[in-house]
């Protein structure tokens, strides 16, 4: 893994920091080589420049700055030591690596439990792409929000939803965080601030548009201290999408709070991502909007989590918007019900060998940052962490049928709750004759 490569985002394309003059910043941009992508053939090279001629800097200028591995290097060897120079502590190295070995376990038992037949319907499982969610996600606070898509059981593991809940909602029992009525597809957590996951592409980005939206309104219209930030996650086969245009546009008018976390697998369900767009540089759409965009490797948690990083703390700076590309690969098929037949196995077998939590682990390990034996503990305890959470979901009840109507219509009585109070669907009757329809 390399620890120091890295992409810095700005919205003044004339300077990379506050301490950073403009003169300065020129030699810190360069012609990124040739992208590892083995999906990436029109990423190959990223042009990164200066506006060397502007005389005046609008929000059509903001642009994406990536700073060389050597710069890096070279910064780090004279403003600190050796030790000092890592990207992370031993405490934060092992959040990440127990978030993402959690991501990986949960998934990997979801789909026994699926082939067992204890889920039912559409599961789309994570596998591959827990740099993403960990490197984002690990940065927030409590009050932060998520939205999500319908890969969404490890945004909310991340997020600090139980394993518990999650496994019993996939489960469809009532002590899931959903009472079950969600399933794989709709998590959802008011007290943890995830807003959703959606099953229709491109659902989740007006709501969390509109969550941020609440957010910069507590803060300027109402005056409380209030410093909220929102990811919307989705994936590369949103990007052409309506609703994704519609709000980049208003996120940026409006300077909202929020992170436009792209996780480009390259695969929309069967379509290649090369063959779905006119432009596969999806990044390039921040800037037409008027935000930073930046594309950074997704299988590297320490480079997802240094752009998030910087991301985040835009967005809660009141500066606005940011587009994030991270390119990424899932393990597994679109679902647990896709063959996969239609990716190439070579293909598959490029991004095994760049697993991002074995380059994490890897990393750890080379810098010292913790032993063999503190790892091995780790997935011990995740692996007890999820048997329990099969356990306690496979003995957890099913929903009351009068639940079915519930959270339906805004007012039940207008059509669940009959002229004795009681839930229509209580009534034996309350069926019959309907079968056919």
């Amino acid at each position: 893994m390399a620890c120091s490569a890295t992409a810095k985002i700005i919205h003044n394309p004339l300077l990379l920091s506050s301490s950073r003059s403009a003169e300065k910043s020129d030699s810190c941009c360069k012609m990124l080589g040739p992208s590892s992508f083995l999906g990436s053939t029109s990423m190959s090279k990223k042009l990164v420049s200066v506006n060397k001629g502007a005389s005046r800097v609008s929000r059509r200028s903001a642009n994406v700055v990536a700073v060389s591995s050597d710069v890096v290097k070279e910064k780090k060897l004279k403003s600190s030591s050796a030790a000092s120079s890592l990207l992370i502590t031993k405490e934060e190295g092992l959040v990440l690596y127990e978030d993402m070995v959690l991501g990986r376990a949960f998934e990997d038992m979801c789909a026994q439990m699926y082939y067992r037949g204890k889920m039912f319907g559409f599961v789309h499982l994570y596998n591959g792409q827990e740099a993403v969610s960990t490197g984002f996600i690990k940065l927030l606070k409590k009050e932060d929000c998520v939205v999500s898509t319908y890969r969404d059981h490890v945004h909310a593991l991340s997020k600090g939803v139980p394993a518990r809940e999650v496994m019993s909602e996939l489960f469809g029992k009532t002590t899931g965080c959903c009472r079950g009525q969600g399933g794989s597809m709709h998590m959802f957590s008011k007290e943890h601030n995830l807003l959703g996951g959606f099953a229709f592409i491109g659902e989740g980005i007006p709501v969390a548009t509109g969550a941020a939206f609440t957010s910069k309104y507590k803060r300027e219209v109402l005056k409380e201290d209030c410093d909220e930030v929102t990811l919307a996650f989705f994936g590369d086969g949103t990007c052409n999408n309506g609703q994704f245009f519609e709000c980049l546009n208003m996120a940026a008018l409006w300077k909202l709070p929020i992170v436009f976390v792209v996780e480009n697998n390259l695969w929309a369900i069967g379509m290649s991502h090369l063959r779905a767009t006119s432009d596969p540089q999806i990044w390039k759409k921040g800037p037409a909007f008027g935000m930073p965009g930046v594309h950074v490797d997704g299988m590297d948690v320490l480079k997802v989590r240094e752009v998030a990083n910087e991301a985040i703390a835009r967005a809660r700076r009141g500066e606005g918007p940011t587009l994030v590309e991270c390119e990424t690969y899932r393990f597994r098929g679109h679902s647990l019900a896709d063959p996969d037949e239609l990716r190439d196995p070579a293909e598959k077998a490029h991004y095994a060998t760049r697993d991002p939590i074995t380059a994490l682990k890897k990393y750890i390990l080379e810098n010292n940052l913790a032993s063999e034996a503190e790892l091995k503990a780790i997935e011990k305890k995740i692996d007890e962490v999820v048997e329990d959470a099969v356990e306690f979901a496979d003995e957890s009840p099913v929903p009351a049928r009068s639940q079915l109507l519930e959270n339906v219509f805004a007012d039940p009585r207008g059509f669940g709750i009959g002229p004795d109070g009681k839930y229509r669907c209580e009534d034996p009757k309350f069926t019959e004759g309907t079968a056919q329809v």
